[in-house]
């Protein structure tokens, strides 16, 4: 008996649940019909579960908690337990959708940055949805660099410690490799004497919003 070929095509529905943090600029709602630019977060391995005061201990979640005027609604989901960022990747992107419909965000400025297991996601995501985000800082990650061509429209600004005893910096550094073979829009930043935290001294420096905020998708 000879094979014979088949297609078989489904709608299947996925439940999906994440914690998240939301901090809103203390200046939204002020002003009517005002717009804010969004940032989505992804944090590290270490925050991971349901306690979701861990998620700000680093990043921007720990920026917007010292400070109210942080002028970006910040989403920052928690990766339970076990998972990581590329499995809750469609709850991301639920509660992304979920934000820009409840709230004055101006889509034009949606950006995505996260650091070490959320730098690799940060990569992932951006490929898998690269006209979501308008610019993207990953920090101490890595992806599949065959796929980076799908960011040559998209602003990166990776950062990595020389140092990193946890993620080799080879990992960033093929990322921004390939893209910047392709034409893409890269920078790269290297902090020569820094271990696997190079996220403290990028998040606390305003340089990165300033360049985020330069960018935006048409």
């Amino acid at each position: 008996m000879s094979q014979s070929a088949y297609r078989m095509e489904k709608e299947i529905r996925k439940n999906v649940q994440l914690n998240y943090l939301l901090h809103l600029p203390e200046q939204y709602g002020k002003q009517a019909g005002v717009k804010w630019p969004l940032i989505v977060f992804l944090h590290g391995s270490g925050e991971r579960g349901d306690d979701i005061e861990k998620v700000k201990i680093h990043g921007i979640p720990k920026i917007a908690e010292r400070d109210p005027s942080f002028p970006f609604i910040a989403l920052s989901p928690q990766c339970p337990k076990d998972s990581y960022w590329n499995i809750e990747q469609d709850g991301v992107m639920a509660l992304l959708d979920e934000i820009v419909t409840g709230y004055n965000v101006d889509t034009s400025r949606i950006y995505l940055s996260g650091l070490s297991m959320g730098g690799y996601g940060t990569w992932k995501l951006a490929c898998d949805y690269p006209d979501r985000f308008a610019a993207i800082a990953p920090i101490c990650g890595g992806g599949d660099p065959y796929r980076a061509k799908a960011l040559k429209h998209t602003p990166v600004w990776a950062f990595h410690g020389a140092k990193d005893s946890v993620v080799s910096i080879g990992e960033s550094e093929q990322m921004v490799e390939r893209l910047k073979a392709g034409g893409g829009n890269v920078r790269f930043t290297v902090y020569p004497d820094a271990d696997h935290n190079s996220w403290t001294e990028t998040y606390d420096n305003p340089e990165l919003y300033e360049w985020m905020l330069r960018h935006s998708r048409t």
